[in-house]
């Protein structure tokens, strides 16, 4: 039996509109679909794309939230034996993900698996966070000879501060706090905005962060331009 493929679809930051078609197709192709499940609270990416996958047999892939390498690195080589298995019975299958599987996705870890035990695997790119976000900010994220530096917010981003560059600062959520207080201390906080949940249920737009006290959730981007 011919053995099937695994895809990498990213689903875009939130608004359904935003799928590619490409993504569509995929989905609407694949026998089954992978949905990360970290355990708790709604299932985003599926939410995203529930239209298109309604009626399709679902792979729930636990991703939990933790930063354990070792707990995670178990929960990825599980989840690349499930999916083998399925490929092995010549079924397709896409695993969803927010964004682009090639930005900071838990995705990539279980494509890098499973192309290792020598099956084939395609990423499906989508429309990233920033560039929405930077979009419903009406703004640019850099122009002429600006520079873009993409920062993990959740983990230490002080020492990016200091290059000269546009910043993205990614899945924000509980650094948000600190964030403030180092822009602030180099004077760049009145060239800083937020956006939270982008295209999402609960969307909030902050174009300028210095105004923004309350808690924002896990899927925050602050944008500072230089």
């Amino acid at each position: 039996m011919e053995r099937g493929k695994l895809y990498g679809v990213g689903v875009g930051p939130g608004d359904p509109e935003l799928v590619t078609k490409k993504a569509e197709r995929v989905l609407r192709e694949a026998d089954i679909v992978a949905v990360p499940d970290k355990g708790a609270g709604e299932k985003t990416a599926l939410n995203i794309v529930r239209d298109i996958v309604a009626g399709k047999e679902l792979l729930y892939c636990p991703t939990p939230m933790v930063r354990d390498r070792a707990v995670l690195d178990g929960c990825y080589e599980q989840i690349a034996n499930d999916i083998c298995v399925l490929l092995d019975e010549g079924k397709n299958v896409a695993f969803i993900t927010l964004g682009d599987p090639t930005v900071y996705s838990t995705y990539i870890y279980v494509h890098k698996k499973v192309l290792s035990r020598g099956y084939e695997a395609e990423l499906i790119p989508g429309v990233p966070s920033f560039c929405a976000v930077a979009a419903r900010l009406n703004t640019s994220l850099c122009e002429g000879a600006e520079r873009l530096l993409i920062v993990p917010a959740s983990h230490d981003a002080a020492d990016c501060l200091d290059i000269r560059a546009n910043k993205v600062f990614m899945k924000a959520g509980k650094a948000i706090g600190e964030l403030q207080t180092q822009l602030a201390e180099r004077g760049m906080l009145e060239h800083a905005s937020l956006v939270a949940n982008c295209g999402m249920e609960g969307e909030l737009v902050c174009p300028h962060f210095a105004d923004m006290s309350d808690g924002t959730g896990y899927f925050s981007i602050v944008l500072v331009k230089e």
